[in-house]
């Protein structure tokens, strides 16, 4: 069952991207507190959704963690993925693949154009997940990040 998150599922969200963390072997990264968690899926202004699925006995098993972005080349919203997680003991019933027909569905009601997300490229059981499903990777595109003391530095406050 895919459900949109409610406030009460803030720590198995958490729980779970902590877990996330250590499977992509970035926990030393993983520093956002079920505070702030909450704030930003239900604060006044959230800045991100989720939602999650359940196992029969109604367990969160899994959640896709999204945010709007938006394409001036199409001149709409997509949505931008930033996690989706299904717990190991879980994987291959169909949960992950729930979770992105869910977020499609959102897109293609919605008039969305882009549905959207990074893999990291060492992630062969993902990638082969995702292009099973008819997503291509985006070839040419480098991501690139400022944080910590560059992003304050340029921001004006290093």
């Amino acid at each position: 069952m895919i459900r949109t998150a409610v406030p009460e599922d803030v720590p198995a969200i958490h729980a779970m991207i902590r877990e996330l963390a250590e499977y992509e072997k970035a926990s030393h990264e993983a520093r956002a507190t079920e505070e702030q968690l909450h704030e930003a899926l239900f604060g006044e202004r959230p800045a991100a959704y989720a939602h999650i699925v359940e196992a029969d006995d109604g367990e969160p098993v899994g959640f896709a963690l999204w945010f709007l972005n938006f394409s001036t080349w199409r001149g709409v919203h997509g949505i931008y993925l930033e996690d989706l997680y299904v717990r190991p003991q879980r994987r291959g019933g169909g949960h992950g693949k729930a979770l992105l027909r869910e977020l499609a569905r959102i897109c293609v009601e919605r008039g969305y154009q882009r549905l959207e997300w990074s893999v990291l490229d060492w992630n062969a059981p993902s990638i082969a997940f995702y292009e099973s499903l008819g997503a291509r990777p985006q070839d040419g595109w480098t991501v690139y990040r400022l944080t910590d003391g560059s992003l304050a530095e340029l921001g004006g406050r290093g």
